[in-house]
């Protein structure tokens, strides 16, 4: 059995619902961002109920509805893949989410904009910013080596799309020492 969790989207996270998991003696198998596979074919109502109220302590939510759950699940693809992963799929995005979640990107692109309030195209160009954010602030990759990493075309296209967002250039965020400048995933 298959449990969908909205917000899930830190290693961290992955930590509290395996803890949350364990108290309640709930058996499972995997724990990934968004997903939590049982071993249980089902759980009782109480202990469902009592894991809901655990899990909301630390600003997690059980999903039941299909489209919240195919929404929160895209969510996490992206989040895994620009924060998580080495390196961005070479292919284009919309094919690999799509093969991804056995969906049409049609239907994905208007269930993401209908649930959100925000296109996918946006989604993930604000994970980048944050990763960015978070390269620049570990100064250990030249702005050239993070355009490499995340699939931009070039370090203008990456600079021009991060002062849209921020504001500043990414030489200016570096200089400003604003380290509380970062976005919590979950509030993307």
């Amino acid at each position: 059995m298959k449990i969908h969790i909205k917000n899930m989207v830190s290693l961290r996270c992955k930590i509290v619902v395996k803890d949350t998991l364990s108290s309640l003696g709930i058996q499972y198998t995997c724990v990934d961002l968004g997903e939590v596979k049982i071993s249980e074919n089902q759980i009782s109502e109480e202990k469902r109920k009592e894991l809901e109220k655990l899990l909301n302590r630390y600003g997690l939510e059980l999903m039941d509805e299909k489209e919240s759950t195919v929404v929160e699940r895209l969510k996490n693809i992206i989040v895994e893949m620009i924060h998580y992963s080495d390196e961005i799929p070479k292919e284009k995005i919309s094919v690999f989410l799509s093969e991804k979640l056995n969906h049409n990107y049609n239907y994905l692109s208007n269930l993401f904009k209908e649930v959100t309030g925000k296109t996918i195209q946006h989604y993930i160009v604000l994970n980048k910013i944050e990763k960015i954010k978070e390269l620049i602030l570990y100064d250990e990759l030249s702005l050239n080596e993070i355009m490499q990493t995340l699939n931009y075309s070039s370090v203008a296209h990456l600079s021009a799309q991060f002062k849209q967002i921020t504001g500043m250039t990414p030489r200016d965020f570096k200089k400003s020492n604003i380290f509380n400048k970062r976005i919590m995933l979950d509030k993307l």
